[in-house]
């Protein structure tokens, strides 16, 4: 931890940076660096997409020459000591002639979390760390999840009111959270390389299932739909998801229940489909995170309906949750509610977040957080049965 106030400061500097090329890194980690001199931010720099330079050497290719003496690197996660496709960036900040550096968050991979630092104070470099760690953490939610378990994070988003409902017994939902809420949706679907909803989501509501941010062109993850028998694929129109600009990025996520007739059919638009083994229409979410990884994608957000998000938890297969609240009650227990299917007959059983934060959006609150199970989840076996 620095005692230097300033470090503070240039640290968030970096932070804004790595913020920057939100969503455009992967499978690589949001980073960005500045470099100081005689208290002046002289070069920045941030990740390049895949396959491009890390912000370590972007900041040096920016500044052009070598650093003065006394110059300080501040950077938001330890720099890499593995050559990689682009070379280890303590070897590029030793031969740079650096001899300051800071750092906020540490490398997630187990092997090697630490040694960067290791390396760059054998060199005589002196390395301050944890300067806005949890802010620096956190930016990279779904790089972590991938580096320190090797497989995709599955989370999950809902707008709810206050009591934990997302719709009034009639079904109408639009809109509970307001539009500030729902503009930061776009934001973090912008993020995760994937988005995920059920059959009768994508029957009822036809979304489109991309992120529109202002200043960027809309843009599409891949896009899940969870059909364990191919009802989205009865009607004679399909919904957009199958049929717009997009659907090269849709993947129908089905088993053998749905039928060949309706595969075909999917084909034959030019959708994939990914058919899971089960004895139920119920797709293993187990078998869906395994192939996610197979395919390296890092991360996957599910936006519903209620059914599946309950599935999820119930599968202890919900990494991540956000939720939104909006400052309403609906007071009527018809009311849809986010999850069911779950009877802790304790506080202690139930399903509870950690490293929580919030936000907040014009009077809704954002809760978001990593989910921690308890040690015996307590089903409710009533509730869903044989789907």
């Amino acid at each position: 931890m620095s005692i230097d106030p300033n470090d503070d400061y240039f640290m968030g500097r970096a932070l804004d940076l790595a913020r920057g090329v939100w969503g455009d890194t992967h499978p690589n980690p949001m980073v960005g660096a500045v470099i100081v001199e005689d208290g002046v931010i002289v070069a920045e720099g941030a990740t390049a997409p895949d396959g491009g330079p890390h912000a370590e050497r972007v900041a040096l290719q920016a500044l052009g020459r070598a650093p003065r003496p006394g110059a300080t690197m501040y950077v938001t996660l330890e720099p890499c000591c593995t050559e990689g496709r682009t070379g280890a960036c303590t070897d590029l900040i030793i031969k740079a002639g650096l001899k300051r550096v800071v750092v906020g968050a540490t490398d997630p991979f187990p092997a090697h979390a630490g040694h960067g630092f290791e390396v760059l104070r054998a060199a005589g470099i002196a390395v301050t760390t944890g300067v806005l760690e949890k802010a620096c953490t956190d930016l990279n939610l779904i790089f972590n999840h991938w580096a320190t378990h090797q497989e995709p994070l599955l989370a999950a988003k809902a707008g709810t009111t206050l009591d934990g409902k997302i719709a009034c017994r009639t079904g109408e939902s639009r809109w509970i959270t307001n539009e500030a809420s729902r503009a930061d949706v776009h934001r973090w679907r912008r993020l995760f390389p994937g988005i995920a909803v059920g059959a009768m989501t994508v029957l009822k509501d036809n979304p489109r299932l991309t992120a529109r941010c202002p200043d960027r062109p809309e843009w599409s993850p891949r896009r899940f739909v969870f059909d364990g028998l191919l009802r989205s694929v009865v009607d004679k129109n399909l919904p957009g998801v199958f049929t717009d600009e997009f659907r090269e990025r849709t993947i129908v996520v089905t088993t053998p229940h749905g039928g060949l007739g309706y595969v075909r059919k999917l084909r034959d638009a030019g959708i994939t489909v990914w058919t899971f083994d089960s004895p139920t229409q119920r797709v293993p979410f187990a078998d869906f995170r395994k192939r996610c990884g197979q395919e390296r994608i890092s991360g996957v957000l599910f936006e519903g309906g209620a059914q599946l998000l309950s599935e999820l938890i119930r599968a202890r297969q919900l990494d991540y949750l956000f939720v939104y609240h909006a400052p309403v009650l609906f007071a009527d227990d018809k009311a849809k509610s986010i999850f069911s299917g779950l009877r802790p007959e304790k506080p202690d059983q139930g399903v509870r977040l950690i490293d929580v934060r919030h936000e907040r959006f014009d009077g809704d609150l954002l809760t978001r957080g990593h989910v921690k199970y308890p040690d015996k989840l307590m089903i409710d076996e009533t509730v869903f049965g044989v789907r």
